[in-house]
Formats: C-alpha cells, sequence, structure tokens
C-alpha cells in the first residue's frame, strides 16, 4: 500500500468518494526548492495543531504515523510540542481564503498528500509557495532569539513545526 499507481479514496468528514492516485515514490521527487524539515509522521509525533488533526482521517494516511502521534478528540493545547495554542479555526483559514481545493482541511492535508505521492501541479505551486513564504517566520527568530532559547517566541516555534520546518534554530 501506499506505492507509485497507488489509488487512493477519501471518505471522511469532509470529504466523500474523493479519490487521488500516487504518481511519485513516497516521500521522494519533490518539487525545486521544496525540501520540508519535518515529515508529516513525525510532525505528527511531535504534537502538532493541539492534537485536533487528522482525526477522522487515518485510513488515508500509513498507519505507522499515528503509533506515536498525539492526537485527542478534543483540542488540547499539551500536546502541541512547545505547549502553546498556535492554530486557527477552520473558519478563519475558509475566511481568509487559505483552502486550496482540493485540501478541505488545509496546507497540512496538502502535505500530508503530497508526501505520500500526490501531484497536482497548479495546486503544488501554490502550496509550495505559502510554504516558502513562510520562512520569514524562522527569520524572525533567528533575528530576536538567542540560539538555543526555546523559549524565545514559541508559537512562531510551534508554528514553524505546523508548517514542516525546523523549529529548534
Amino acid at each position: 500500500m501506499f506505492t507509485k499507481g497507488d489509488i487512493i479514496t477519501v471518505n471522511d468528514l469532509m470529504q466523500k468518494d474523493y479519490s487521488y492516485m500516487l504518481v511519485a515514490p513516497l516521500g521522494g521527487n519533490f518539487a525545486d526548492g521544496f525540501r520540508p524539515a519535518l515529515t508529516p509522521k513525525k510532525m505528527l509525533e511531535m504534537g502538532i495543531f493541539e492534537g485536533k488533526y487528522c482525526n477522522d482521517c487515518r485510513d488515508e494516511f500509513p498507519a505507522d504515523w499515528f503509533e506515536k502521534a498525539k492526537i485527542s478528540d478534543k483540542p488540547d493545547i499539551s500536546l502541541n510540542y512547545f505547549k502553546i495554542k498556535s492554530r486557527q479555526s477552520l473558519q478563519v483559514w475558509q475566511e481568509k481564503n487559505w483552502i486550496i481545493e482540493p485540501d478541505p482541511r488545509g496546507w497540512f492535508q496538502w502535505y500530508c498528500r503530497y508526501y505520500l505521492g500526490r501531484r497536482i501541479f497548479d495546486v503544488d505551486e501554490k502550496q509550495i509557495k505559502r510554504w516558502r513564504n513562510f520562512a520569514r517566520h524562522a527569520g524572525q527568530i533567528r533575528a530576536n532569539c538567542k540560539a538555543g532559547d526555546l523559549n524565545c517566541r514559541p508559537r512562531q516555534r510551534q508554528a514553524l513545526l505546523q508548517w514542516a520546518y525546523d523549529p529548534f534554530i
């Protein structure tokens, strides 16, 4: 399962009968300039989105991604790596037009699907551009924090983690 050529069909609370084909190998053939520091599995293990992510769509992704994932039925800030709230509601994302179809859960859902091997050129291009633009947060941490001081700007560090950047800069 989860090899190039597989067709994934999604039936969860946010999508019904959505299918896509894996056209790239798991974790490989990323676009030039797109080099996330973390895999979706590692992000879920470290603690993102207050544990309230992928709860109803685990069947879409490899089971081992969830073996050590910090998941909860209710948002729980203590599950975030930096123990701080660092997410906005899906409603806010929708109001700001940050949701790019066909991924109704946002950037992380796109990244999980991209990591699996789905490719949709125009969607990928937009999401990778958003990821690149998020690097400004790493720059703010470098400019305002002493190296190794993880208590400096924990909200931005949590946000970096949720965008697959290294939050330990």
